[in-house]
This record gives C-alpha cells, sequence and structure tokens, in this order.
C-alpha cells in the first residue's frame, strides 16, 4: 500500500501483452468489488459517509456514488467495442457528476445495487468473449485507443484503487 492518499494502490499500469490468466484475475476482482465495497461501507454512519477520504478528496458517499457512475459508463464502452469498429466515446466530468444531487446525499445501498447488476453483466461479457473480441477497443478523445483486455485492466484497478480510499481511510480513523 502506497502512503499516498491519492493512489492508495499505486496507479494504474498494465503491460503491453495481457495474458488469459491476467484477464481471469482481472474479472475476479470485478466480480468481487460489489460485495466488497458494501462491506467497506456497510457500518458507516452518515458523518463517517460524509467524510473525505483525503483533504480536498470525496467523501466515501460520494467515492461510492462514483463507482456506479463510473462502472456504468465503462460497460457502455465495453458494448460499443464490441458493436461498433473504434467507437469515439463520449467522456464525461466525473469531479462535477460527484456534486450533483445522488451522489452527495443518498444512502450507498443504491449505488452498490447498481454494482450488482453492471459488475455482474460486465463478468458476463468479459467471460463469453473471443480470443480475438479481447483486441477490439474504442477511442477516448483525450486518452486515445483503448483494448477491451486492457479496459478490463483499468476498472479492475479502478476498482480496487476507490475500495482502497475507503478502507484505508477506515483504518487510519479507526473505525
Amino acid at each position: 500500500m502506497s502512503t499516498d492518499f491519492r493512489y492508495p494502490i499505486g496507479e494504474f499500469t498494465a503491460t503491453e501483452a495481457v495474458s488469459p490468466a491476467e484477464r481471469s484475475y482481472w474479472i475476479d476482482q470485478l466480480r468481487a468489488l460489489p460485495g466488497q465495497v458494501r462491506d467497506a461501507v456497510h457500518n458507516l454512519n452518515d458523518e463517517q459517509l460524509d467524510t473525505p477520504y483525503r483533504p480536498g478528496g470525496w467523501t466515501v458517499r460520494q467515492v461510492v456514488h462514483h463507482l456506479a457512475d463510473s462502472h456504468m459508463n465503462s460497460l457502455l464502452r465495453i458494448k460499443l467495442a464490441l458493436t461498433e469498429d473504434e467507437p469515439v466515446i463520449k467522456p464525461y466530468e466525473e469531479a462535477l457528476w460527484a456534486e450533483l444531487a445522488d451522489s452527495t446525499a443518498p444512502a450507498p445501498e443504491i449505488s452498490l445495487k447498481m454494482l450488482d447488476g453492471i459488475h455482474a453483466r460486465m463478468v458476463m461479457l468479459f467471460k463469453n468473449l473471443k480470443e480475438e473480441d479481447w483486441q477490439r477497443s474504442y477511442v477516448h478523445p483525450v486518452n486515445g485507443k483503448t483494448r477491451l483486455d486492457r479496459h478490463l485492466g483499468l476498472y479492475a484497478w479502478h476498482g480496487r484503487h476507490h475500495l482502497a480510499h475507503i478502507t484505508s481511510l477506515s483504518r487510519r480513523m479507526d473505525w
């Protein structure tokens, strides 16, 4: 674990070639994430949920809702890449989304239910890809082309990254 509160598990890195074993490991991480997040927040009260994981950072509540927002966009990107030739995806302003009422007010369970469904669908899609499908890609207007095998790794990391924001804060605060 890193002592950088922004990147408690480090920044995402992936090799150019992604092995079937890595993909399987990442799929397992996606499958497990909703339950892990649920476990991390289930005993937190509103004051704890509204505590930022770092100075100037999002609250625990916002992190949970951000995961649902981000992984919802991830599912759409996967489906676009599988059904279109290198589609250009639309980015979104995640920092602004995190300030909307549906990210600052509701109980985490609303987004945890979303994550359950989103991750079940992502896992189903990934488990059923043919070998050549892993090379399909989408184009992000800022970040460029992303293959589905790297996308899988990125979102497996993304889930662990934000889970670590919550769990490291809980440890630091002795919750």
